[in-house]
């Protein structure tokens, strides 16, 4: 077997023991990993195509996987202005300005990850920026992708001038008393109605778009990620890639299935299964049983101070049910959108009752899990449903005195059961992390750091929300490691450094456990490893 790839005088860490090995050098061969010995041994297996990077004592972890993540949609919506770091309705105005003073006569205005707690106690709505925005169309995305805010010009060209009926439960035009719209629209249906009038970047501009996402995600060191979404070309884009041999992720996709999905529909999704390439392939469904807390849209059992998010995201929550035991029966995985704590419990109840029919054989997941009581956390384990968590969610958008809009709408006794990432550990569950980008930035050592410092990444002076919730240094590496693994399947080929097992390598110039927690997002990475191949290299190596 020839060696293709020989990393030497490294230190390579265990994530499930929280140790070094006593091996300090590794070889690759034909995507594994071939051998683990000392430098000598490693040299002589290599030749003179051998690839020798000699790390200096850098450390070698598993490739870190996202366990949440949006890329293709990630690469359209992080276009134009960026303003997830406005915190007040002045600084979005002052970017805003900015942005139009750049815009070609007639030319849309885009902005991402806008942050609702900007508004402060007034209305999220497009009024504030009436003035700036005065004859320009103009889409504002907030930080949570499920809503926006459209500005007076873009509505009057979508032709939306009252409240419409959606199939979709969440989705509104909200109005005010006088039946106009203010310029939020709540969940895709709603959004559709603006979006699809705003001109569209080419086919080409979106694949290179995501290109260059892809790159910038594998240099912060990940070597994975679990897809949420594969609408439109994002198969396509990825096929592309990888017979392209620029695929610098390993990905594991899950198609969508919307309220309405009849049978047939159902089973094309099944069909789809196992689908894909070199380093992709289609694996599990993704489903929404809520929207957000934010918008008033997610499912709680109890309403939100303002006597909203009181609804399933599907019409008839049965369906659900009926369509995870079918996908359950022809085992197929599912990933779960549930944020409030009425979500979760019917998720949980789906896959108890899809269970009760076949038994267990197929892993579940449940993604956000933002707020749940104390008898619905054991079920986790019991059922073996992984708890897909993305704990700078509530770091960057909550606040340790619950004065952020997420904590005002479910009051203290909601609030203080946030991300409840350490309990649902210690009840038995399966944690995986994620960044759910392009909702919070993908570097993972930031998603792990947050994990552990649960502060404002923005000002990590300011207390933690929920310190009590942190996970340890071990446990958010395994988070990202040997739980994805676990989460995918994949325990036997993934997750650790052993021969045999995959070169999906991420290596970091210092250990990440005894790193602090507030350094640890700007830990260099060095080097990322797919397949045995190099997609990220840090010069200095």
């Amino acid at each position: 077997m020839h060696t293709r790839l020989a990393l030497l005088s490294a230190r390579i860490l265990d994530p499930v023991a929280g140790t070094f090995l006593p091996e300090t050098a590794l070889a690759v061969s034909d995507g594994r990993i071939s051998a683990l010995g000392d430098d000598r041994l490693i040299r002589a297996g290599a030749d003179a195509s051998t690839t020798v990077i000699d790390l200096k004592g850098a450390v070698v972890t598993p490739g870190l996987v996202d366990g949440h993540s949006h890329p293709v949609s990630g690469a359209e919506l992080t276009h134009g202005l960026d303003l997830s770091g406005c915190s007040d309705l002045g600084q979005v105005r002052e970017t805003l300005a900015r942005g139009v003073q750049e815009l070609a006569p007639g030319a849309w205005l885009h902005g991402w990850g806008l942050d609702p707690n900007a508004f402060g106690d007034r209305p999220v709505d497009s009024a504030p920026f009436d003035a700036v925005l005065d004859g320009v169309p103009a889409l504002l995305l907030l930080f949570d992708a499920h809503s926006m805010v459209a500005s007076r010009r873009a509505l009057e060209l979508a032709g939306v001038v009252g409240p419409r009926s959606f199939d979709q439960a969440s989705a509104e035009v909200v109005c005010d008393d006088a039946g106009r719209p203010t310029g939020l629209l709540l969940e895709d249906a709603a959004c559709e109605l603006v979006e699809r009038v705003a001109p569209q970047p080419t086919r080409e501009e979106r694949r290179d778009r995501l290109a260059a996402a892809l790159r910038a995600i594998a240099a912060s060191g990940l070597t994975g990620a679990h897809v949420m979404d594969a609408g439109g070309d994002s198969l396509a884009f990825f096929a592309e890639l990888d017979a392209a041999g620029e695929l610098p992720l390993r990905l594991r996709v899950a198609p969508w299935c919307q309220p309405g999905t009849d049978a047939d529909g159902v089973r094309a999704l099944i069909e789809q299964q196992g689908a894909g390439g070199a380093l992709w392939r289609t694996d599990g469904v993704k489903i929404f049983m809520d929207g957000t807390i934010d918008n008033g849209t997610a499912w709680l059992e109890r309403p939100d101070c303002h006597g909203e998010s009181t609804h399933a995201f599907w019409p008839d929550p049965a369906v659900y049910t009926r369509i995870i035991g079918e996908l359950h029966r022809a085992g197929v995985p599912t990933a779960t959108h549930a944020i409030g704590d009425a979500a979760v419990r019917h998720v949980l109840d789906a896959v108890e009752k899809a269970q009760a029919g076949t038994g267990r054989g197929v892993r579940h997941r449940v993604e956000h899990i933002e707020t749940v009581p104390d008898d619905t956390l054991r079920r986790f384990g019991e059922l073996d449903v992984i708890a897909s968590m993305q704990p700078t969610h509530c770091c960057d958008f909550t606040r340790a005195d619950h004065t952020d809009n997420w904590s005002r709408r479910l009051g203290e006794e909601r609030a203080a059961r946030a991300w409840r990432c350490r309990d649902l550990w210690d009840s038995g569950a399966t944690v995986v992390l994620g960044s759910d980008w392009p909702i919070a930035p993908f570097p993972p050592l930031g998603v792990m750091a947050g994990a552990r410092h649960r502060r404002p990444s923005r000002d990590l002076t300011q207390p933690p929300h929920g310190p009590e919730q942190a996970l340890t240094a071990l446990e958010a590496l395994q988070g990202m490691t040997v739980n994805a693994a676990r989460a995918a399947g994949e325990e036997a080929v993934a997750g650790r450094i052993a021969v045999g097992r995959r070169a999906d390598l991420t290596v970091l110039a210092d250990d990440p456990l005894t790193t602090a927690a507030t350094d640890l997002p700007g830990l260099p990475v060095l080097l990322t490893v797919v397949d045995g191949r190099p997609t990220h290299r840090d010069p200095g190596i």
